[in-house]
């Protein structure tokens, strides 16, 4: 799949990604992936649903599906470069994701955020019913280094 907007191109392509753009936005300016290693990063977009941003062939926005393509999906690393938001470019990615092929019939979609909220809103997502079925592991700060 491949949109062209306003000069954007919103893409599945895989191999248009600029890994090394997506690690350092992850690495340095994310808040939920600070200094993620370069393997991971290449590890997570391996075995991912991922789509990319690009204006001039520079790489804006980034977002991933981990899911089976079957029952469930989840969404995550989900950016935009800060000198391109408030231009729609979310919400644009995010009204091609949720329609794309792969991720019909699902039984659940889910994502964590911290601060967009109303974005996912506009898209069905809502607070978890019954969180207290819900479990998981958590492993803060998994990517700092030890302190020698």
């Amino acid at each position: 799949m491949e949109i062209i907007e306003n000069g954007f191109v919103f893409s599945d392509q895989k191999e248009l990604l600029k890994i090394e753009a997506i690690h350092r936005y992850l690495s340095t300016e994310s808040y939920w992936a600070k200094n993620i290693p370069l393997e991971t990063v290449k590890r997570s977009i391996e075995n991912a649903l991922c789509f990319g941003i690009y204006k001039g062939g520079e790489q804006v926005g980034f977002a991933r599906w981990i899911t089976d393509k079957a029952t469930f999906a989840w969404l995550c690393d989900v950016y935009i470069e800060e000198e391109y938001r408030g231009l729609g470019l979310s919400k644009k990615l995010m009204a091609l994701m949720i329609f794309h092929p792969d991720l019909q019939g699902l039984r659940r979609y889910q994502l964590a955020t911290l601060d967009a909220h109303g974005l996912y809103e506009q898209f069905g997502f809502s607070a978890i019913q019954n969180p207290e079925r819900q479990m998981g592991i958590v492993v803060p700060n998994v990517y700092e280094k030890p302190v020698p």
